[in-house]
């Protein structure tokens, strides 16, 4: 087998505002779509199926149907990377589910092999990284692709070829049509790059802004009943956790189960009892309570947000799912999309006015 370290860290994508122009990039752009899935770099030597997340947290055991059908559809040594989905509805009316893909990562084995039967996965293939001992990660996206496709001719379900187009037209149709299918927006990759593991060198175009950050504990709500608010945070370049914002405006009937899934993440002192943390008083608000309950840095929650101030989150974040497949300290800052720097006199001089 290829020397190629595994697990591999994915390749990653750099948010744009917009589906870019085909000749915005040397060498040109192909388009995808963007699945709302697990990210998943699997390896099949001597027999053998491995599937590792974006994070290099191990997802095999999750998926027993998907390993069966993934070394039955790839070749005998080859490593490639896709998305693990999990389908609902009838056909001609089918859309991605997270939810029921979310609850595939469980620790009891009886468990997973029941979700196995009940909501069975698939996996999209989009990248061709190893095969027949030959490590294709230096090689072009378009020679890549070219070999994946010829792998992808005996595709059967549930595992597919992602599809490709050079028509930008078509690939900003898919952003806007394939939403109602679940799907999360579109993927620009440069024809003439390498693989280059960890690296934002795609382009991708999502419906909102999102980031998966680390929850670090929680504050009571002001009631004394449930969690009122859940503390973020995101590991520096020093592999410091920073705390980013928080989340609220959680139901009534949210917040007295949030209570029992945090249970088993609270940190305790010699006592049992729940430690407390404290933030930085607010200058607006300073007689506000800042004490927390402290949770261990392992639980991952996806959040939508507006926009940075400095390295916080400017207003409160929404919760949008839990992220069972994200390892906490993949979490970083450098996931979070910052607008293209834009000169203010420019704005200004837009109402008439000269600059100053």
């Amino acid at each position: 087998m290829t020397d190629l370290p595994f697990p591999v860290q994915p390749m990653l994508a750099k948010a744009v505002a917009a589906v870019p122009e085909p000749d915005s990039v040397p060498g040109g752009l192909v388009y995808e779509p963007k699945w709302d899935g697990f990210r998943a770099i699997v390896r099949i030597a001597d027999g053998t199926c491995d599937i590792g997340s974006r994070g290099s947290k191990m997802l095999t055991r999750y998926f027993p149907e998907l390993v069966e059908a993934l070394l039955e559809n790839l070749p005998e040594r080859c490593v490639v990377d896709g998305e693990i989905v999990v389908r609902k509805g009838e056909p001609g009316a089918e859309r991605l589910d997270w939810d029921a893909l979310s609850q595939r990562i469980h620790p009891a084995e009886s468990r997973v092999r029941l979700l196995a039967g009940q909501t069975p996965s698939s996996f999209v293939a989009f990248d061709l990284l190893a095969l027949d001992g030959a490590d294709l990660t230096g090689v072009p996206f378009g020679e890549r692709r070219k070999a994946l496709e010829g792998v992808g001719e005996s595709f059967a379900q549930p595992v597919h070829l992602s599809q490709v187009t050079h028509d930008v037209e078509l690939a900003r149709r898919w952003l806007v049509e394939f939403e109602g299918a679940g799907l999360d927006g579109v993927v620009a990759k440069p024809l003439a790059a390498g693989y280059e593991p960890n690296k934002r060198r795609m382009l991708k175009v999502k419906h909102h802004r999102s980031a998966d950050t680390v929850v670090l504990g929680y504050r009571v709500h002001k009631s004394g009943q449930g969690v009122g608010s859940l503390l973020l945070g995101l590991y520096d370049d020093d592999g410091g956790l920073r705390n980013v914002g928080g989340i609220s405006a959680f139901s009534d009937t949210r917040r007295l189960e949030l209570v029992g899934e945090l249970e088993q993440d609270v940190m305790r002192d010699d006592d049992g009892a729940a430690e407390l943390g404290a933030t930085e008083r607010s200058r607006f608000a300073p007689a506000k309570d800042v004490s927390y309950i402290r949770l261990h840095p392992r639980r991952v929650v996806e959040v939508r947000y507006d926009q940075m101030e400095g390295d916080r989150f400017r207003h409160t974040v929404q919760f949008e799912r839990w992220r069972p497949d994200r390892e906490a300290r993949s979490c970083t800052f450098d996931q979070l999309d910052i607008p293209a720097a834009y000169d203010l006199s420019r704005v200004l001089a837009g109402g008439g006015g000269t600059p100053g």
